[in-house]
């Protein structure tokens, strides 16, 4: 039953306060209808006795607090789902803004879903290729995961997440593969650079696009991530389908987030957010798994795969938004400035970056048996590239062994051959095991400590191995 008032008591911001409601419940969506006809929605956010608090998804301007009609609907914010929705554009709230033919809805899904249980849930270890080595072989990511982007205002993570959209793939799987992408708070000409980059590479029949744009209502952009994951549960869990949702940018919504909060004045916690900060990522975030099929062992067909992308301001991991991201998530991928100056891209910096879950994901059967113990090299001789960087500027380059001299080669070398790739290069997980053993050939012998003389003798590739490999370097 659909109930109508006109007794709006005070207007702060996005946010309504009327009186005299009854009835009314927490996440219930509301129509709005102004002295001139218009017609917007809203939800509400607090119910006390016979007051309620509601925010507007278009904005207050225009509201007459006399002549405004107000209409609590009965139910809560819905998304018109279908296999039809593969291919199409959406604005933040889920409705089609592409021109596209009618979406005839099969279900309608409330866009705040239900939570997981953890015991339904099935560990995660299926690799996922995205083409780019330094995440496919240093910091997988695994079916079911969520691992998120760290980047820093005016690295290329726009890019980078539309690399990982159009290329990312499930090596030997029988379902098929979809990718839902909520854009959040991005500019005009960001969203036509990813409904180009989709629509020319011919990705954009497996995508699923919700757009906010940055001067859409701040309220629409709390609703976008939602709006998107119900997506992905309708094809992932309705239709069986491996979904791999992407997000970006995490930074915007918590800005909408604290927006709103400041708005209904609220007591703030670190640096102006909502206290709730962590509760309310946590239930966007955990939206992501594999569940248990109905018999004993079984997994049920498809998955939810997330790769949220945030910018850290003043690149400070300490920040509330990436610091309640990592409690959160399995890991993170993190940009790194001093890359993007040296025209590294990706300027993905492996050593503070992690996958918690890439031992699961790779190996026999999965990637190759070499894999763990290669990406082990990998990560201590980079590591040891930085410590011989530092060395070298105390005590210069005459006071370096020949050790130390291969191991400086192998860190530039390694930044240029292994991290840097093309943008629209997209790399097989062979390829990118070939260029790690040619890379690791580039040490001495002797120093490779971490994988088994069985694999050495049978991947490193002898005819490019100099004398520093074949532990003939001096001192």
């Amino acid at each position: 039953m659909v109930t109508e008032y006109t007794t709006i008591r005070e207007i702060v911001g996005p946010l309504v306060l009327l009186d005299r409601v009854e009835h009314a419940t927490y996440e219930e969506l509301v129509e709005v209808e102004l002295p001139g006809g218009e017609l917007r929605r809203g939800k509400v956010l607090e119910v006390d006795r016979d007051r309620v608090l509601i925010q507007l998804f278009e904005g207050t301007r225009g509201v007459d607090t006399a002549k405004t009609r107000v209409r609590f609907l009965g139910r809560g914010l819905e998304l018109a789902v279908s296999p039809d929705i593969l291919g199409r554009i959406f604005n933040g709230l889920g409705a089609p803004i592409d021109d596209g033919p009618r979406l005839i809805a099969e279900h309608m899904l409330d866009i705040n879903g239900n939570p997981i249980n953890p015991y339904a849930r099935v560990y995660p270890k299926e690799f996922i290729q995205t083409g780019i080595s330094a995440i496919d072989g240093l910091n997988t990511l695994v079916r079911g995961q969520k691992l998120p982007i760290f980047s820093g205002f005016g690295l290329p993570h726009s890019e980078l997440a539309a690399q990982i959209a159009r290329q990312a793939t499930v090596l030997g799987a029988g379902e098929s593969f979809a990718i839902v992408f909520a854009a959040m708070g991005i500019t005009f000409e960001e969203a036509n650079y990813f409904i180009r980059d989709f629509q020319e590479t011919g990705a954009m029949e497996r995508v699923v696009l919700f757009i906010n744009l940055a001067n859409d209502p701040t309220i629409e952009r709390i609703a976008t991530p939602r709006a998107a994951l119900t997506a992905a549960e309708y094809l992932a869990f309705e239709r069986g389908m491996h979904v791999l949702v992407i997000m970006t940018d995490m930074t915007n919504y918590c800005e909408a987030l604290r927006e709103v909060s400041v708005a209904r004045k609220e007591i703030p916690g670190r640096r102006g957010y909502p206290g709730y900060l962590y509760t309310d990522l946590a239930t966007i975030y955990e939206r992501a798994g594999l569940l248990k099929g109905d018999k004993e062992g079984e997994v049920r067909k498809g998955s939810i795969t997330q790769i949220p992308v945030l910018s850290m301001p003043d690149d400070d991991k300490t920040h509330p938004i990436p610091d309640l991201t990592g409690y959160i998530t399995e890991g993170q991928i993190i940009l790194d400035r001093s890359l993007h100056r040296k025209g590294i891209y990706p300027p993905i910096n492996v050593l503070p970056s992690l996958s918690r879950l890439r031992d699961k994901g790779i190996g026999a059967g999965r990637t190759r048996e070499d894999h763990a113990q290669l990406a082990n090299q990998l990560f201590s001789s980079y590591a040891r590239s930085k410590e011989v960087e530092e060395l070298a500027v105390v005590l210069g380059e005459a006071a370096l062994t020949g050790a130390d001299k291969a191991f400086m080669a192998f860190g530039e070398q390694f930044e240029r051959r292994f991290v840097r790739q093309d943008i629209h290069e997209n790399r097989s997980i062979e390829q990118t095991l070939s260029i790690g053993w040619d890379l690791i050939s580039r040490i001495p012998r002797a120093e490779i400590k971490r994988i088994k003389d069985e694999f050495v003798d049978r991947y490193l590739p002898k005819e490019a191995a100099p004398a520093a490999a074949r532990g003939e370097a001096g001192r």
